[in-house]
């Protein structure tokens, strides 16, 4: 893959009706979670001690989507039937997360990738594209840099390298209100529904204390990546979104306009006509990689 450095700003021609919900500024807006559709198949499974929550959708080259710290795979209700249509789309609720349960081990981005590597082997799926969003994007890059030969790409959205990366959230009315919702969240659908409080102040502790990506680390990543952010995320600072687009061999950087940290929710069709055209670039440069190859 030719080393290239894109700084994108991607104006899609969108239908407009559903974008009169958000009035006049969306990236202002938490639009409402989203449902996933019926899966094919959805469990739980025996990894690292704990039980984790997936499900499968589709057909074709297998796709993992991770979602962001505090949050759940409802949030890709949106992308997943839109993918499934090409692909085979493969959700999970990180542990603690979600559906999903968690043990007295501290939860960190190292454990979670490995969480996700041996949920891949529960599911005999060698190689797959990544699609994370935030902690889900951390993740993914931790599972590039150690783990390269899981991956054939990965789409990074709202990802930072280091703490000192990340704006202070107290100033967002949307993480206010994302914070209000996770907490409904959690307890509506986690099997410890009133460990809330002890949940999030891991998290917390895990958001003030990693990622610490390396120059180096970033450097060596192999694995077909694009950097991705909003124009208007509140979460993470852009010069820190440029510095990993930089350092990347090959890194392509896409900056979405007039959305935020939930791009995938305030304009989907952008957020989804993006990432497929991602996945089509790459499925040009290798061969088609298929469950237990």
């Amino acid at each position: 893959m030719r080393c290239l450095r894109l700084s994108l700003m991607v104006f899609i021609a969108v239908i407009m009706a559903p974008r009169t919900i958000f009035a006049e500024y969306p990236w202002m807006v938490l639009p409402p979670t989203p449902k996933l559709p019926q899966p094919e198949r959805s469990g739980l499974a025996p990894v690292n001690g704990i039980r984790l929550w997936y499900a499968e959708f589709g057909h074709g080259d297998p796709i993992i989507f991770l979602h962001g710290g505090l949050a759940n795979s409802d949030y890709w209700g949106l992308q997943v039937p839109v993918l499934a249509m090409q692909y085979k789309v493969i959700v999970l609720d990180s542990r603690g997360h979600g559906r999903s349960t968690r043990n007295g081990t501290p939860i960190r981005y190292q454990l979670m990738a490995t969480d996700v590597i041996s949920l891949m082997n529960y599911l005999h799926i060698r190689r797959a594209a990544l699609v994370g969003w935030s902690d889900g994007a951390i993740i993914g890059l931790e599972i590039a840099i150690h783990h390269p030969e899981r991956l054939t790409c990965l789409f990074a959205f709202g990802a930072n390298s280091n703490p000192a990366s990340v704006k202070d959230l107290s100033k967002s009315s949307v993480f206010h209100d994302f914070f209000e919702r996770a907490s409904k969240e959690y307890s509506k659908l986690s099997p410890t529904p009133t460990a809330y409080s002890k949940f999030r102040a891991n998290i917390e502790q895990l958001w003030a204390s990693k990622p610490h990506f390396s120059d180096d680390e970033l450097r060596r990543i192999a694995v077909p990546t694009w950097i991705v952010d909003a124009d208007h995320d509140e979460a993470i600072k852009r010069e820190d979104t440029d510095h990993m687009a930089a350092l990347i061999p090959g890194c392509g950087e896409l900056i979405l306009p007039d959305v935020n940290h939930f791009a995938f929710l305030q304009d989907p069709v952008m957020f989804n006509e993006s990432l497929i055209h991602f996945l089509q670039v790459l499925r040009h440069l290798q061969p088609p990689v298929t469950a237990g190859q």
